[in-house]
């Protein structure tokens, strides 16, 4: 069988140049530089970074950046010991309750998620479904969630999770998406 000299030179530079680049894997410098975006310096260039369990680099100020908040959504976060406590029960999905005040920068914004439904199996189809922008997101004693809304659409911060013990409040910074 004769092969066909072009057809295997356009297959070939189609794999090489043509493929998304979301195919290929980031270089651990990429993604350092991706956890690391979501903070301003001042937080984020002496942080720990870790990726899918693994510590990329060491940090020394206690705060935490990762690549990704949720497997795959390539949304940046830098986060507290105590929002890194509440990451650890969502995931396994167990009780959380805090023990003070949690910061978290998500300053690239996030995939979306639901916001009343941490755990929604589809969260695009969520009825309440919300993609922020650049936020904070503080983590408070629950007495102190009394009186904010949880309505994204009023404008300001809101309670996301309200009902759950993962709730916390979101601070818009910048435009959604």
């Amino acid at each position: 069988m004769k092969r066909c000299p072009t057809l295997v030179a356009s297959v070939t530079l189609y794999a090489i140049f043509l493929i998304p680049s979301a195919v290929q894997a980031e270089s651990t410098d990429e993604l350092i530089a991706r956890a690391r975006s979501a903070a301003p310096a001042m937080i984020s260039s002496d942080a720990t970074v870790v990726y899918k369990g693994e510590t990329l680099a060491r940090g020394s100020n206690g705060w935490t950046c990762m690549p990704e908040t949720l497997p795959g959504d390539e949304s940046p976060h830098c986060s507290d010991g105590e929002w890194m406590q509440l990451f650890k029960a969502f995931g396994g999905n167990e009780a959380f309750t805090p023990s003070g005040l949690g910061f978290s920068y998500m300053l690239g914004g996030d995939g979306g998620v639901s916001n009343s439904d941490p755990h929604h199996s589809n969260p695009a189809e969520a009825e309440d479904f919300i993609r922020e922008g650049p936020h904070l997101m503080l983590i408070v004693p629950r007495d102190l969630l009394n009186g904010v809304t949880d309505d994204p659409s009023r404008g300001g911060p809101y309670v996301m999770w309200k009902d759950t013990p993962y709730a916390h409040i979101m601070v818009p910074v910048g435009d959604r998406p």
